[in-house]
């Protein structure tokens, strides 16, 4: 069950890449995350590859790569939305519905017109220190 997976602390990697995500630095957050995943055996490295998976998302937004962009969003729905809520102090609902407005722009603006996105619906991840 991946809730039974929710109630160990984050890996202190994962941790890293959260606040690396909070402070925009979407790439580096991705390779702290991915370091998270390589060393976690269990389930929840879903849940870590859907968190960086988020980051790379914004990342070919602000490099102009709608379809890249289009196509790790899809990936990471799937890999975020069978987890609880809330999972080892993140708060993967709001991950969630932030993707899906971020989502919701760029399918409105489309390929022609992805550089007028507006990055401040790039939100911090929240989740307990």
């Amino acid at each position: 069950m991946k809730a039974d997976e929710c109630s160990a602390p984050l890996h202190t990697e994962a941790m890293h890449g959260l606040r690396l995500f909070n402070a925009g630095e979407y790439f580096e957050a991705h390779e702290a995350l991915e370091s998270a995943w390589r060393d976690e055996p269990g389930p929840i490295r879903e849940l870590y590859q859907g968190i960086l998976q988020v980051a790379v998302t914004y990342l070919h937004i602000q490099r102009g790569n709608y379809d890249g962009a289009i196509k790790v969003a899809a990936r990471c729905k799937t890999k975020l939305e069978d987890w609880p809520d809330t999972c080892r102090g993140v708060n993967v609902a709001a991950l969630r519905n932030d993707l899906a407005s971020v989502m919701q722009m760029l399918l409105r603006l489309g390929p022609e017109k992805i550089g007028d996105f507006d990055q401040s619906l790039f939100k911090a991840i929240k989740y307990e220190h």
